[in-house]
This record gives structure tokens, sequence and C-alpha cells, in this order.
């Protein structure tokens, strides 16, 4: 991208905007298909779990390439019922990544199991899978492989550690929607695997989870936990007795009718969303002191977070974290939509810190329960990447296109070639 942006005033101190006030429409886009499903399940008189989470549930595992689904009311209720299914108990340990969304290490707790971290790859910002048998003890269960940002983990990696040791693999595939590794989807390598449908999510249906498997009897396990700890799910014939500890983590049939006409249009959305991916990183290669996001042979991308760094030290900075947030507040006074997704690495959080998730120190203090260090040093990828990113989703969900594209890009890169004024 050629530019002469150099002498031009940022709009951090009186200057025009590079993204015009309503060029980047918002997400996710509904239209008449949408309200028909919904407005239908409105009339039908089937509000609870109904008729569209069980077309919902065929419809994904068909899209997904997986047996079996089961719909849920988050993607956090879901990763639980990855952990339950794969006979995680307490005190038992799951390996997770130092960086992610909360709930990635946080399901682990729901059932009395104690999260051992282990350090990003900075370069992918997943799972450094090199890193995953060092952190391995004889109280080992499960590895959560994180597809963070939409970008897949590479599963063969994981997959042979976890063969080796005998551990089930958990996919978070929460961001993960149609991204693929070796040309299968994400959510369809592991033991089971966690979508959510929450409000920012490539399928977007306000709320709402998915549990998949290809295993019966994981999928059989996972639906207990499901509902209430029954043995039958609703619509079968039920004698309401409480077979083991269960939750209520239901999917209701306003919501799935939501989902399933958003799956109708998601295969679109995704390929528009690899186009204005594509198109930014080529605006922007070259951009003074920004690392872009990087896509590893045999992995595709779904872009559900186009994530950027600033390398501090090429732009003349010492506080790589105060340099971020001077930049990041500078792009969006130019009218880009970035910010940054999470400030805090996992281990730092108090509740790990503190090591006392129930009480009394449950389950850190169980007599089974080993030596775990939460040491936030012990993961310098992860904090490095803490204090140098920020993303954005929006710009590039349909119906967004080039020109959306292009003026997010040149307000990107107005910042970084005036960075003397930030």
């Amino acid at each position: 991208m050629t530019t002469t942006l150099h002498a031009t005033r940022l709009a951090l101190h009186g200057g025009p905007r590079a993204v015009p006030e309503g060029l980047v429409k918002a997400w996710p886009q509904t239209d008449d298909d949408d309200r028909r499903l919904v407005l239908a399940s409105l009339e039908g008189g089937q509000h609870a779990f109904g008729p569209n989470c069980t077309a919902f549930q065929d419809e994904f595992a068909a899209w997904t390439g997986v047996k079996h689904a089961v719909a849920t009311n988050s993607g956090t209720a879901a990763l639980h019922m990855c952990i339950a299914a794969c006979g995680c108990g307490t005190a038992d340990e799951v390996i997770v990544p130092a960086y992610s969304w909360s709930s990635s290490a946080t399901c682990v707790l729901h059932h009395s199991c104690i999260p051992v971290f282990v350090d990003i790859d900075f370069a992918t910002m997943n799972l450094d899978e090199a890193q995953i048998e060092a952190a391995i003890t004889p109280r080992t269960k499960a590895i959560i492989a994180v597809h963070l940002h939409g970008l897949p983990v590479r599963m063969d990696r994981v997959l042979a550690v976890a063969q080796k040791h005998g551990l089930k693999v958990i996919e978070d595939a929460c961001q993960a929607h149609g991204a693929e590794f070796q040309g299968r989807k994400a959510g369809a390598w592991g033991d089971c695997a966690a979508f959510s449908f929450n409000q920012n999510k490539c399928l977007c249906a306000g709320e709402g989870g998915m549990f998949v498997t290809n295993d019966e009897a994981l999928a059989a396990t996972a639906r207990q936990l499901w509902s209430f700890g029954e043995t039958r799910a609703p619509g079968q014939s039920r004698d309401y007795h409480v077979y083991a500890l269960g939750w209520m983590y239901r999917m209701s049939d306003l919501v799935a009718a939501f989902g399933r006409a958003q799956l109708r249009k998601l295969d679109r959305n995704l390929a528009r969303q690899r186009e204005n991916a594509a198109l930014l990183s080529d605006l922007l290669r070259g951009a003074p002191g920004l690392l872009l996001p990087e896509e590893p042979e045999g992995c595709s991308h779904n872009w559900y977070n186009y994530t950027m760094r600033f390398d501090a030290r090429a732009l003349g900075a010492d506080d790589p974290r105060a340099l971020r947030d001077r930049l990041m507040k500078a792009m969006q006074a130019e009218g880009v939509q970035t910010g940054v997704w999470q400030s805090f690495i996992l281990p730092s959080m108090t509740v790990f810190q503190a090591k006392d998730g129930f009480g009394r120190g449950h389950p850190w203090s169980h007599p089974a329960a080993g030596p775990v260090d939460y040491a936030p040093e012990r993961f310098p990828n992860a904090l490095r990447h803490c204090a140098t990113h920020t993303g954005m989703t929006t710009p590039l969900r349909f119906p967004n296109g080039e020109a959306a594209v292009r003026a997010t890009a040149q307000g990107i890169r107005k910042v970084l070639e005036n960075v003397d004024q930030v």
C-alpha cells in the first residue's frame, strides 16, 4: 500500500478521521429469514427445549462433520460438559493454555479439577504444543486445545502427545466455527469440543453454545450433566430421577431458531471474513512496528478476531503496554474499531492465584491434588502478548467489504506512520 500520511495530523489532535462515521456496519446482520424462524418459534408454543433445538443440533453436527451435537445455553456450559464427558474428576489435572478467555480454565474448576497452564506460542497465540509434555503428571487427564481467535491449533501435535500419555483432548472451538486444520474442521479432531454462539461469535444466536463429539458414550455423559443429572433428555419419557450431579445447560427454542437462520449464512459470512482479512494483511504489510497475525501451513483461519501486536523497540518505546494503549487510543480516534480483548493471562487471575475456588482451598487442597505453580513469569510469551496486542472483529464481518477494510488499514497506518504524535 502506498501512502503519504507522514505529515498528516492525527484525529486524536483534530485531524480528519480515516474511517468515516457509519462506514463499518454492525454485527450480526439479520434478514427476513432470521425474523421468519424466530417469529415461528415465538408463535409455536414450545419455548424451552423445542423442535428448533433438535433441528439445530442435527444441522450443526452435519455442518461441523461430527456425529453428535448437544445444544447448550453457553459455550462455557459446553466446555464444562466436555470436562465431565472426558471423565475428569476431583483433583485431576487438565492442561490449558496460559492465554485465553477465562472459561477455558474455569470450566476445569467447575468439575473440581485443577488447571495446569502451558505457555503460548507467541507467533500463533495458541497453546505451544512443544511445551505440553513437560506439564504432564500422573494426575493429568486431558488437554484443552483452544483455537484462539479462530486459528486452529496444530492438532496432529496435540493428539500425538495425548495418545502417547493416554489423555483426552478437548477442543475449545468457541471462536473457531469453520476454521480448519489439514482440511478438517475445528471441533472434529478431539474427543469432544465446545462452540459458543455469543453475540460476537462468527455464528451468533445472541447466546448459546454446542457440545459436539463423535463418541456416543461421551455424548451420553455430557447430556446427563446438561439436564439435571437425568438419564433421559427432554422430549423422551422422563422419570425425573436425578442419577448423578447435573446442571441445567439446555438451549431455548428461540435461541435455536436464531442460530439455525444464522447457520444458513455462515459459509457466506466466513468467506467474506477471509477475503477481508487477506486484503487487510496486504494493506498493512510493512507498516512500521506492526506484527501481523500468522496462518501456519495446514491451518485455515476463520478470522474471528484480527489480532495485531506492536514492536515497542522498533517504535522507539521502552514500555510496550503503555505504547500499545496510546496507539490503540489514537487508532480508535481514527474510527478503527480495535481494542484489547483479554488484558490478563489466566494464571495471574485472582481465582487461580488465591487457589480457593470453592472455599477452604478446594480443589487445590484436596488430598489427591499435587503442587501447581501459577507464577506469571513462567509464561513469558503470554505476558508479552498481553502487553502488545490489539484486535478487531466487526470491520471484517459481513456485510463489510473492501471500503471498510481499506479505511481501517488507512487508520492503522496513519497512526503508525505518525507515531511521534501519539
